[in-house]
C-alpha cells in the first residue's frame, strides 16, 4: 500500500502510525531520505494490501456521529457512533484499519481496531449511553455488538474516511 506524506508528516512518525519499523519502511523504499521527504510524496508501506483491491470501505461522520460500510460502493451497514470531545477531536482524514484486538480491556469495550494514526482507533464501549455524543478523547467509538460484527466483516487494510 502506498501513503501521500501530508505536511508536517516525518517518516518516523509513518513509522509509528503504521506500527512498522522504520528500517522496514526504508527497505522496500530505496533512495528514500528519511530526512528529506516532504508533502505529496508517496511511501510504500509493507504488509498491507492495496486499498483498491479492498472491497469495503468506511465511511465516518463527525458531525452526524454515523459510522457507513460500503461493499463495492454500495452501503451495507450504517452504524450509530459517538466521537471526540472538545480540545480530543477525533482525527478527520484518511486511514486505513491496521490490527484488530479483541477483548482489549478497559473503556474500550469488546474490540479494539487500530487506525493508522497512532494512539486512535474504532472500538467498543463499557458506556453505551456515550453512543451518539461527542465524549471520547478522539477514537470512534461503537456499540459492542456493532463493532464486534464490522471486525468480523472488514478485512485488515480497509480505508476508513473521517469527515466533518
Amino acid at each position: 500500500m502506498r501513503h501521500t506524506v501530508l505536511p508536517g508528516e516525518t517518516l518516523a512518525q509513518i513509522s509509528l502510525d503504521y506500527r512498522i519499523p522504520l528500517p522496514q519502511i526504508l527497505s522496500v523504499n530505496p533512495g528514500v531520505n528519511p530526512d528529506l521527504i516532504h508533502p505529496g510524496q508517496m511511501i510504500e508501506i509493507p504488509s498491507f494490501p492495496n486499498p483498491d483491491t479492498l472491497p469495503y470501505h468506511i465511511d465516518v461522520s463527525v458531525g452526524s456521529r454515523r459510522l457507513k460500510l460500503f461493499r463495492n460502493g454500495i452501503l451495507e451497514r450504517d452504524y450509530p457512533i459517538a466521537v471526540g470531545r472538545m480540545l480530543f477531536e477525533t482525527p478527520l482524514g484518511h486511514y486505513i484499519i491496521i490490527n484488530k484486538a479483541p477483548h482489549p480491556g478497559g473503556p474500550f469495550g469488546t474490540m479494539w481496531m487500530s487506525l493508522s494514526k497512532q494512539h486512535y482507533g474504532i472500538h467498543g464501549t463499557n458506556e453505551p449511553t456515550s453512543i451518539g455524543h461527542a465524549v471520547s478523547r478522539g477514537c470512534i467509538r461503537m456499540f459492542n455488538e456493532d463493532v464486534e460484527e464490522l471486525a468480523a466483516i472488514i478485512p485488515i487494510g480497509t480505508p476508513v474516511a473521517i469527515n466533518p
